[in-house]
């Protein structure tokens, strides 16, 4: 990753005085292109009077008219919503509203495990026979070309009110009411769908309808629509109008979450009651969420959010448990060195699995898909991607020929297939693995300045709040901080906590996730990137950084050493000017893996450069390699020695390989891929069979036979011995373990003798 920080031309000092701006949020104004005072005075003054006409939006006035036709003639109406927190909050916007107007209004949330997302012809069958006159669709609808069809074909009217991207062929329904709709007028263009259900309201209504602002503020947070234009107002008078909300069930969710009201914000909003209705419908039914929010009786909702806290806890149990399954089975099965993986386990939760995705990819930074089987026997899966490889782009091709059911985007993707297909996936998204550009970039806003930091910054800060999509939570940095009192915290010392001194100011700063960093690596920091946030402990509120990223740089010594031993740590600083290779198939995993800049990534038989900080990253093959890549002229260089290509970490017992030449005398109907599941049984991980397999080609044990792999009928006797490739991987084990081990003053004194 590259940080990078944002430019831009300073405020009008006028425009500072006139909205009494401090220097940071004046800043931050500046950084975000709000420097006009119009632009100042929409941010600060804007209200949901100032939303444009809802009848700007497409279909909007036909959409109403009908509305307002059923409810006239009291035809029954559905709602027709989805299980996530938008498609939740949108059905109650929606259905409350209806219900003021005196519809006959009732709604249906379909389940993620029987429905899937989005329209379902068998509930669309079963709503019609209802005696549904009009289907109303939330934050769904515009896939529905049969299911439209369908109850268009019955009498029954269909408007679809969605934000979902407008595909080729459109449903044909009464009425699509659509932000996004090509050439419509309406200004705003990044509506959630609570967003939309809220702006049919206020026209319904022909009322702002404050009252609804939490719920589609909620929406809004939840689906990281933009936050900016209308999106502002919305999530700005939204949080308000949450802070001092009468709603039984927003009021018991807030209880149930720990926060405060008075003090809620985005933040809380995306981390607290998004995660808490989605996990409802990640894990159950999700009309009990809808329920929650419509019901008006204190006791009532405080019994139905205890359910919803319920799921929730469930929903983070599973999480874990399917996540720490995921990552033993990459490692049971050897595939640290893929750049793609396809995880599949049918006894994982199908709720969890994007979320689980999300976080392989953030440990192992590798495009990952995940699958389960249902209760039907067909394979479901989520996948999530990394900068540069576009998931959609990747596995869309692969549509036809290996899955049932495929959409995305270019990070995330859901998809359906037969259990027979998934090693044809493994292999095919392998194959398709290709980055584009280079290492992300992540932006940070200003040097934060030490003195007078105080709680009351926080207040400064957010002036240029709310913060969401489009409008990022303000980062910091802190340029060559003394750090002091660190040290790791937390259960599993997984994050860490140090004092960030600078000048005359100092800095409480957190690390969550951080364990990488330790005192060995202190020294070489050269700037910690933070987000300001309010620490209360013991009653005492204080100011603290939460530690977003940090850079390295060689430390400032007066004699600066020239060869420094790193071998103990491994994680990668990326200041170095050359990061050295003496095996080619390493070049992915530290590009991809380590967010090395391939600029920056050379082979060591090809380098011939002067006066570099360069870092050996891999083992070489002998001592010739090394002596060869010591010759050069370095004006400082890392011995790191953190990667290599070896088939096995150790030679299997000589009991192991008889165990597997027994195994495949007695199941000669078996391909070489099939010992991945057979591994375990023996004792043994896949890298290990595939080094015995190899060893026994070689001495002629086994053989192929139509793909299978059998054994050869009274086989020349042979020692292990015999094998050149096991005494080249013994051989090459022995000079690994010893480059790696060495004290380190002996490895230095070595290293020293070559360097110029």
């Amino acid at each position: 990753m590259k940080w990078k920080q944002r430019t831009a031309e300073e405020l009008d000092p006028k425009l500072i005085d006139k909205y009494q701006l401090s220097p940071i949020a004046a800043k931050l104004f500046s950084l975000r292109g709000i420097n006009t005072d119009e632009k100042l005075n929409f941010w600060f003054n804007a209200t949901e009077d100032d939303l444009a006409d809802p009848s700007l939006m497409h279909d909007m006035d036909k959409a109403v008219k009908r509305i307002n036709q059923a409810i006239d003639k009291g035809e029954k109406i559905t709602v027709y919503g989805d299980y996530d927190a938008d498609g939740i909050t949108s059905t109650t916007i929606m259905t409350e509203t209806l219900s003021i107007l005196g519809a006959d209004v009732h709604y249906f949330i379909p389940s993620r495990f029987k429905d899937g997302y989005g329209p379902n012809l068998e509930r669309y069958k079963q709503i019609v026979a209802d005696g549904t006159k009009l289907i109303i669709t939330v934050d769904n609808g515009v896939t529905g070309i049969d299911e439209v069809a369908y109850a268009k074909d019955k009498g029954v009217d269909t408007i679809v009110t969605d934000h979902h991207t407008i595909q080729d062929k459109l449903p044909d329904a009464y009425a699509i009411v659509h932000c996004n709709y090509p050439g419509q007028k309406y200004p705003f263009d990044d509506y959630c769908g609570a967003g939309i259900a809220y702006t049919i309201c206020r026209s319904l209504m022909q009322d702002p309808m404050p009252e609804l602002l939490d719920l589609a503020m909620i929406g809004t947070i939840g689906d990281m629509v933009k936050v900016s234009g209308e999106g502002h107002i919305i999530v700005k008078r939204g949080l308000e109008v949450l802070n001092q909300t009468d709603r039984p069930g927003l009021r018991a969710l807030i209880k149930n979450a720990s926060l405060t009201m008075g003090s809620i914000n985005e933040t809380d909003i995306g981390f607290n009651i998004a995660p808490r209705l989605n996990a409802v419908g990640r894990l159950a039914d999700a009309n009990l969420a809808v329920e929650l929010l419509l019901s008006d009786d204190d006791v009532e909702a405080q019994k139905l959010a205890d359910q919803v806290e319920k799921l929730n806890e469930k929903r983070k149990k599973l999480t874990t448990k399917v996540y720490n399954a995921c990552l033993k089975q990459v490692k049971k099965n050897s595939w640290q060195r893929k750049n793609t993986l396809v995880l599949y386990d049918p006894s994982f939760h199908e709720g969890v699995l994007g979320l689980v995705a999300n976080k392989i990819v953030e440990k192992l930074h590798k495009p990952t898909v995940i699958l389960t089987k249902n209760s039907v026997g067909e394979i479901k899966g989520s996948g999530r991607s990394i900068p540069g490889f576009n998931l959609f782009d990747a596995l869309n091709p692969l549509k036809e020929k290996l899955l049932t059911k495929f959409g995305g985007h270019d990070f995330a993707c859901g998809l359906s297939m037969t259990e027979d297909k998934i090693n044809a996936l493994r292999d095919a998204f392998e194959k398709s693995f290709h980055v584009k550009g280079g290492l992300e970039t992540k932006y940070y806003d200003m040097e934060l300045p030490m003195k007078g930091l105080a709680p009351s910054t926080i207040a400064e800060v957010n002036q240029a709040g709310p913060f969401g999509t489009d409008n990022a939570q303000p980062i910091f940095s802190i340029s060559d901080p003394q750090i002091t009192d660190f040290r790791k915290i937390g259960k599993d010392k997984t994050h860490v906590k140090f004092n960030a001194v600078k000048g005359d100011g100092k800095l409480d700063v957190v690390g969550f996730n951080k364990a990488f960093l330790n005192n060995n690596l202190l020294p070489f920091v050269s700037k910690i990137f933070v987000q300001l946030s309010l620490n209360t402990y013991r009653n005492k509120v204080s100011l603290q950084g939460i530690m977003e990223g940090v850079s390295f740089a060689a430390p400032k010594l007066a004699v600066p050493t020239q060869v420094i031993d790193m071998r103990s740590e491994s994680y990668v600083m990326g200041f170095a000017d050359r990061y050295l290779l003496f095996d080619p198939k390493n070049i992915a995993t530290v590009k991809n893996g380590l967010g090395i800049d391939e600029d920056k990534i050379s082979l060591a038989k090809d380098y011939n450069a002067n006066g570099e900080t360069a870092v050996l990253l891999d083992v070489p093959h002998n001592q010739i390699d090394l002596d060869n890549a010591l010759e050069n002229n370095y004006q400082q260089l890392y011995l790191r020695f953190l990667l290599d290509q070896l088939p096995v970490e150790k030679i299997p017992d000589k009991s192991y390989f008889g165990k597997v030449l027994k195994y495949i005398y007695a199941h000669p109907t078996l391909k070489p891929e099939d010992y991945r599941t057979v591994a375990p049984y023996l004792g043994l991980n896949y890298d290990s069979i595939l080094f015995i397999l190899r060893v026994f080609f070689e001495l002629g044990f086994v053989q192929l036979d139509n793909d299978k792999l059998v054994g050869k009928k009274d086989p020349e006797k042979k020692p292990l011995t015999a094998s050149k490739y096991l005494l080249a991987t013994q051989s090459q084990i022995k000079f690994v373990r010893e480059l790696r081990n060495m004290p380190s003053q002996q490895l230095l004194a070595y290293v020293n003798n070559f360097i110029k």
